[in-house]
């Protein structure tokens, strides 16, 4: 067997391997890679890689592989020496062995298969040539009683890889080496003993015997081929010299030989000496893994990836079903995130889940091919039970009323705000009322708007407020977020897209419901109900009906839905929708999208953009503002107050013209005098009628 293997050359710079293509004849190409020269390397010199790198060039007298026999006495081996070559030989040693391999490898001559020896497993030559110096290379670390020779280490293989025969134990002391592994080239780490390939070769000592420091001899061998058996050493140049003399064809048979005795002693891929392991995998597939198998242990096995960490973690947030059955619960408000856990149809159904649904419970990380946590377990649902949420009534089963009772804006503590005591006598706000704040631009709707959010928020604890801001400026996002003390605000700026806005108004309006549905009082302020359709026109799929304006026919049925469900439920529980809608912009959209609206609501508060310009706030055009049935929101005798207020200012502005700026600054200044507003319409009931 020659000693020129893949795994020694493997072990050398890419110019060496070239200097040594380039001694054998062929000079490989400048762009070649390392494995290409290597193999070149391999093809000149002759050797078969087919039969896992143990086979040499093909010989011209086929020979059969022999079945394992008993050891004989004549394959004791006597204490030859092994070289050891020092771990940094100068360039000319390396392409001298390199020569001496491919020569080697060239002359077609094989050993003859070997008698297995007691220890070192080699199968016995039939042909009795057991230490004939003419034909025996010799043994490639232990010594023959018949004088041979070891072969230089460049041609030896390792002794610890080359365990595949009979009578090789898994202590590593009595099994040589495998074939399909060299080692003992300069450079090489460790120089690990080896049996011989003929009859009269012991198995190595110990499995591997390690080499010091570059330049160190080798530690001596035990004699005898024992494990314990001392052996002497030799130079390179003998151990050469003594692999090169002519081998008879017999000896060709060796490798199948071995081959043979690897099958009869039941190979089942177990490790070797220096703790590798064989996985059952052919030569050549082994050595293009070498180096690939960091993650085996110490015995082989695959070393299990480290642990996920899969502790529970602990969520809360708003569930957004899908059409397909499964949701994902929103932790960071109502938009999507990449930390919003799963949830599976399976867990929907169990529990009669629904969209908008607030949802704590423990989820898990998300694994390697997965985008999002997956839900684990489900505490709670909207606060309770989750077996007591499967038996909660429907929103769309309850019963709708009218407002009757009233939301108070007026703030008690700050008597001089005109706003909150203002709408509360022109257009009062119920539980469950469906209000339209009709504003023309910049007539002060953010700022009406921000008010009565703060005065729900102070007088009215046991409502639920919602802001919910549609295509709004980032800055006017922000604001509201510091203006409110516990409510919540749900936006999509002007800079996202269309698809985004109508997304968060849904699952919105679908939180609401499901607080409704619990018996709970929820207000929402949407700016503005315009935006909201515009974004549904542009989002949603076309019908082919355009309207006036431009507007599609089915994009007003979704901000239609939104607005409609806002009611008193006889139950228990109210849902306030108070939406802005734009007039006077120049659009006919808007107007379009005003009038669809404009007889859906049962409270309308407009402003008037001349009383803006006139810096009169709040700029609240009375005529025009009313609430319907607000018989139910006024006691009988504030009601009858509130309508001679209202005569009043009407006449006023009949008398001055179109402008109500004489009437509203009169109402103003009466009302700064009074601390409340029950107190000024206790003042205008001792006033004459008329």
């Amino acid at each position: 067997m020659s000693g020129l293997h893949r795994s020694m050359l493997e072990r050398k710079e890419r110019d060496e391997l070239s200097q040594i293509a380039e001694q054998l004849g062929k000079k490989p190409p400048s762009r070649a890679r390392k494995a290409e020269i290597v193999d070149l390397i391999l093809q000149l010199a002759g050797v078969d890689e087919a039969a896992g790198q143990e086979t040499l060039s093909q010989t011209t007298e086929p020979t059969e592989p022999i079945e394992p026999t008993q050891p004989s006495e004549a394959a004791e081996p006597s204490g030859a020496a092994e070289a050891a070559v020092p771990g940094d030989a100068v360039e000319p040693e390396r392409r001298e062995a390199a020569e001496r391999a491919a020569r080697t490898a060239g002359a077609g001559s094989a050993p003859a298969p070997g008698t297995a020896s007691p220890r070192g497993g080699e199968v016995a030559s039939p042909g009795g040539a057991e230490n004939d110096p003419s034909t025996d290379p010799g043994p490639r670390s232990g010594g023959h009683d018949g004088g041979g020779a070891a072969v230089a280490p460049e041609a030896a293989p390792a002794a610890g890889r080359d365990a595949r025969r009979p009578g090789g134990t898994r202590d590593g002391g009595d099994r040589p080496g495998r074939p399909d592994r060299a080692d003992g080239g300069p450079g090489d780490r460790g120089d690990r003993s080896g049996p011989g390939r003929d009859g009269g070769r012991a198995g190595a000592a110990g499995g591997a015997r390690r080499r010091g420091p570059a330049g160190a001899p080798a530690a001596p061998a035990p004699k005898g081929g024992g494990p314990n058996a001392p052996s002497s050493q030799q130079s390179p140049s003998q151990g050469a010299r003594a692999g090169e003399g002519t081998r008879s064809p017999a000896q060709a048979g060796s490798v199948q030989a071995n081959q043979a005795a690897q099958e009869v002693a039941g190979d089942d891929g177990r490790g070797d000496d220096d703790g590798r392991f064989d996985d059952g995998e052919g030569g050549a597939r082994r050595r293009r893994r070498r180096g690939r198998d960091r993650e085996r242990g110490p015995e082989g096995q695959q070393q299990p990836a480290p642990p996920a960490d899969d502790t529970p973690v602990d969520v809360d947030g708003v569930l957004d079903l899908r059409d397909e059955g499964y949701g994902f619960l929103r932790l960071h408000g109502y938009l999507p995130s990449r930390d919003d856990a799963y949830v599976s149809v399976k867990q929907v159904r169990q529990l009669g889940l629904r969209k908008g649904d607030r949802i704590t419970g423990k989820s898990r990380p998300a694994g390697r091919n997965e985008k999002n946590p997956a839900l684990l377990q489900i505490d709670a649902v909207n606060g309770k039970d989750p077996e007591a949420a499967r038996e909660r009534p429907r929103f769309e089963d309850l019963t709708p009323l009218f407002p009757d009772s009233p939301l108070r804006l007026e703030r008690r503590d700050e008597p001089g705000n005109m706003t909150a005591r203002v709408v509360d006598l022109i257009s009062p706000i119920g539980k469950g009322q469906r209000g339209l704040i009709v504003s023309p631009p910049k007539a002060g709707k953010t700022t009406i708007m921000k008010e009565i959010a703060r005065s729900i928020e102070r007088n009215n604890p046991d409502v639920e407020l919602i802001v919910l801001l549609v295509d709004e400026r980032p800055e006017e996002v922000t604001d509201f977020r510091r203006w409110l003390d516990r409510g919540e605000v749900a936006a999509s700026t002007f800079d996202r897209p269309s698809d985004e806005h109508t997304v968060v108004a849904e699952l919105v309006i679908e939180r609401a419901k499901r607080m409704v549905e619990d018996g709970k009082d929820v207000c929402i302020i949407l700016d503005g109900i315009t935006r909201l359709a515009r974004a549904y026109n542009l989002a949603a799929p076309a019908t082919g009906r355009i309207m006036s304006g431009g507007i599609d026919a089915g994009a007003l049925y979704p901000p239609k839905k939104f607005f409609g469900a806002a009611r008193n439920v006889e139950e228990g529980g109210s849902l306030t929708i108070l939406a802005t809608a734009l007039v006077e912009t120049g659009s006919r959209m808007d107007e379009h999208i005003f009038e669809e609206f404009k007889g859906t609501g049962n409270a309308e508060l407009k402003l008037d953009r001349r009383l803006a310009e006139r810096r009169i706030f709040p700029a609240i055009d009375v005529d025009a503002s009313s609430t319907r049935h607000e018989e139910l929101l006024f006691d009988r005798r504030q009601l009858q107050q509130v309508w001679k207020l209202r005569r009043v200012l009407s006449a006023l502005k009949a008398d001055e013209g179109t402008s109500g700026a004489a009437g509203l600054e009169l109402l103003l200044d009466r009302m700064r005098s009074f601390r409340s507003n029950d107190e000024f319409l206790a003042e205008i009931a001792k006033s004459p009628a008329g």
